[in-house]
């Protein structure tokens, strides 16, 4: 007896059980297009491709291009998207494997939204799955049998609900009974609602009505929204508290009327609810429980947001995918709602950072809404108060550049003679002005001139006053003129790095013999810029008036709304709280005032001035009209340009200047931009590979000469850790820009995308990525 023959003994009964062995299930490949080309979900850069599998022929109907799989790849189980059918594979067939399941029957990726992927990949230098994991929400898998439990009953009889109706105005069971004083008080709430909603329906009616006389060109995005082709537009909305949601409502109803679709990209959660209310008000239904026997949801409008619980993101997902809703609003992550056709592309604040992805290929957002509406034919609009630099560029009447993300957009502006009615009146003081009013208090951080204004206006209703982001910065200025200091090579901010010569955060080089252009001086000083106890100090300055603060980092946090009623309302960028009231005036801000203006002249980004401007501009849109008494204070010294800007309601002004300074040191947009970073031989080593270091790109025009194509690299600050050692993996890291003329941005996204696969699949050590059109360059 052999040793491989002998059997452990056991008593009855306890013998191990034998397991048998299964016979592999027997599969056949599909009789059509046995072959799926599957998108995994691996985000290396060197996998960016399909990979064929076989179909079972139990598994062929199921098996449908955009359709969610898994599939085995590398010994693992991985997730995958159906890409598209073939006959035949040039994979040997002895290496083919079949696809394990079908995870869900639901197409989630459809043939439009696959064409779209691919050219965001290519744009932004990523791979298709790298766009999907964003796109496509997390499965769940109870909200597919929801749908499909719904589908199965036959929808209600009525039709839809009232359009603009809204649950707070429906009646609850018991509201009628007497003697309920808690049931009366609601029938009384919903009533005031009822007529509010009501007042508010007629004014956007009459906005509605008086749109085509208050801009130039309107006609031309009205042709847009009920033809066919390809069309860009850059919008520049009035003032006045909604003016915006107004118009945005207005083109998606013009749009959802003619028979096309439409998507909105938002900066937040709060213009989110504002244009949800707009949109309702005009008409459309928000996408919610329809209330019917039979549950399921309706609605013309769905949001789309990252921050959306998964169900109901999933939910209202699947919806736009069938059809059911053609009309998507949210922040970034709705760029990707899979509508079909000719659609509205529209984003409200292009130059905002919440634009671009968090994510590898960062594929920004203004770019992503421009390159689908024109890859279906549809409408892109660039909507902001502020204009950016790109929309400046896009709007020049010799524009002959064509990118992937960008091209020559229609400009529609307000008519001067209407912006100047709406806007209050806007005052800047600064010291001349001050010194010019003889006011004693030249200096202060609230003037004796603004007090006494906001005083006056406390009597009609609430005033805002606007104050930097909490926190403190630190930037260099001139100590003699109080200019910023900037790098004579590339104008890029200094910062002081220990007891060395101050060197500029863009290009890396040192600022030795530095000069302020301004006025000679030689010597720097640091300015510390920072919020603290603006509360506790106005209240000296308005005694006996309530104070409400809105701001993330206070207790309170954000406030919504305040009501319409004297009040001192402080409010940081971004978190101004929206007047709750009835009738023309009950929705705006008596008056609104800009404090510590001077922060905005020490901003490092490269767009600092656009994004002062949009926040500014932001307070003063929630101010009343000239008409009614409305002014605003910028208060502080600051750019010129940015308080012309302002007080014209013109943001071409600041972003015309913005463009020929940016054509005179090579900036984007002037040309294509792309930052790379990671380890230092690393990042270097992909420099010269794609030929901007002693390449074919190693030099770029601009209006100013040839200059080099690459600024810096620079250092990248050592991440703080529990211990303050430092890791071997963010050792030495570095980031560089690269620049080059648009005309070839797609083949820098081509470059950088292969030498960023070529340094995976070769696992040469150290970090290295890289990102297109950066919101900044620091």
């Amino acid at each position: 007896m052999s040793a491989s023959d002998a059997e452990q003994l056991a008593l009855d009964g306890l013998a191990p059980r034998r397991r048998r062995r299964r016979e592999p299930a027997r599969r056949t490949p599909a009789s059509d297009l046995p072959i799926a080309r599957v998108v995994l979900d691996v985000q290396a850069t060197h996998l960016g491709r399909t990979f064929d599998y076989l179909v079972d022929e139990r598994q062929s109907e199921a098996a449908r291009p955009g359709v969610p799989v898994r599939v085995r790849f590398g010994g693992q189980r991985v997730n995958g998207v159906v890409w598209e059918r073939a006959e035949r594979s040039d994979t040997p067939s002895s290496s083919l494997r079949y696809i394990e399941r079908v995870v869900s029957p639901e197409v989630l990726v459809p043939a439009a939204m696959r064409e779209d992927i691919g050219l965001i990949a290519d744009a932004y230098g990523g791979t298709r799955a790298n766009i999907l994991r964003m796109a496509v929400p997390p499965r769940v898998a109870r909200i597919e049998q929801e749908q499909r439990l719904v589908a199965s009953f036959p929808r209600r009889r009525g039709g839809p609900a009232r359009p603009g109706g809204d649950a707070r105005t429906a009646a609850e069971p018991g509201a009628d009974r007497p003697g309920d004083a808690a049931a009366a008080s609601g029938d009384a709430r919903r009533q005031a609602d009822a007529r509010r909603d009501q007042a508010r329906r007629r004014e956007l009616r009459e906005r509605f009505d008086r749109l085509p006389a208050c801009y130039g060109n309107l006609h031309l995005l009205d042709d847009a929204l009920h033809g066919s082709g390809f069309k860009a537009f850059v919008v520049d909305p009035l003032p006045g508290a909604g003016e915006w949601c107004a118009l945005a409502a207005w083109m998606a109803t013009t749009r959802l009327s003619a028979g096309g679709s439409a998507v909105f990209v938002l900066p937040g959660s709060r213009e989110i609810g504002d244009l949800a209310d707009a949109m309702r008000l005009a008409g459309l239904r928000i996408f919610e429980p329809s209330g019917s026997a039979n549950g399921g949801y309706e609605g013309d409008v769905a949001i789309l947001t990252a921050a959306m619980p998964a169900a109901e993101r999933y939910r209202a997902y699947l919806a736009v995918v069938a059809g059911q809703v053609r009309c998507v609003i949210g922040t970034r992550a709705a760029m990707y709602a899979p509508v079909a056709g000719p659609a509205l592309f529209a984003i409200v604040d292009d130059a905002a950072y919440q634009n671009a992805d968090g994510m590898m290929p960062y594929a920004n957002a203004r770019g992503v809404l421009r390159l689908r509406a024109k890859a279906h034919d549809g409408v892109f609009v660039a909507m902001a108060n502020a204009r950016s630099p790109i929309s400046q560029w896009e709007t020049g009447g010799n524009h002959t550049v064509q990118t992937p993300v960008g091209g020559f957009s229609t400009p529609i502006r307000p008519l001067p003679a209407v912006a100047k009615e709406r806007t209050p009146w806007v005052r800047w003081l600064n010291r001349e002005e001050l010194a010019r009013l003889a006011d004693p208090s030249i200096g202060a951080r609230v003037p004796h001139t603004a007090v006494s204004i906001l005083t006056k206006a406390l009597e009609g209703g609430p005033v805002l006053l606007s104050i930097p982001q909490d926190g403190v910065g630190e930037a260099l200025s001139c100590a003699a003129c109080h200019r910023q200091a900037r790098c004579p090579r590339c104008s890029g901010p200094l910062r002081r790095t220990g007891d060395d010569a101050p060197r500029c955060l863009w290009c890396g080089k040192a600022a030795v013999g530095w000069s302020c252009p301004g006025c000679g001086g030689e010597r720097m000083r640091v300015v510390r810029v920072g919020a603290a106890g603006t509360a506790r100090e106005l209240q000296g300055l308005f005694r006996n008036v309530p104070v409400v603060l809105s701001s993330p980092s206070q207790p309170r946090g954000v406030v919504e709304d305040v009501a319409c009623a004297p009040m001192i309302v402080i409010a940081t960028p971004g978190a101004e709280p929206r007047v709750r009231g009835e009738g023309p005036g009950g929705s705006e801000y008596r008056a609104v005032a800009m404090l510590d203006a001077w922060t905005s002249l020490y901003a490092p980004g490269v767009d600092a001035r656009v994004d002062a401007l949009t926040a500014w501009m932001r307070v003063v849109a929630m101010c009343a009209p000239r008409s009614r008494g409305g002014q605003a204070l910028l208060i502080g010294e600051t750019d010129p340009l940015i308080a012309q800007s302002l007080m014209l309601w013109d943001g071409t002004v600041l972003a015309a200047r913005e463009l020929q300074e940016r054509a005179e040191v090579g900036l984007p947009p002037a040309l294509a931009a792309a930052c790379v970073w990671g380890r230092r031989d690393a990042v270097g080593g992909l420099l010269r590979r794609i030929g901007a270091l002693g390449g074919d790109w190693a030099e770029v025009s601009t209006a100013a000469g040839t200059v080099p194509a690459v600024l810096g690299p620079v250092p990248i600050a050592q991440p703080r850790t529990v211990d303050a050692r430092e890791l071997e993996v963010t050792r030495d890291r570095v980031k560089a820009v690269v620049r080059v003329p648009q005309s070839r941005r797609a083949e820098l996204a081509v470059r950088l995308r292969a030498e960023v696969a070529r340094h995976v699949a070769a696992r040469e050590p150290g970090e290295l990525r890289f990102q297109l059109d950066p919101k900044d360059l620091i």
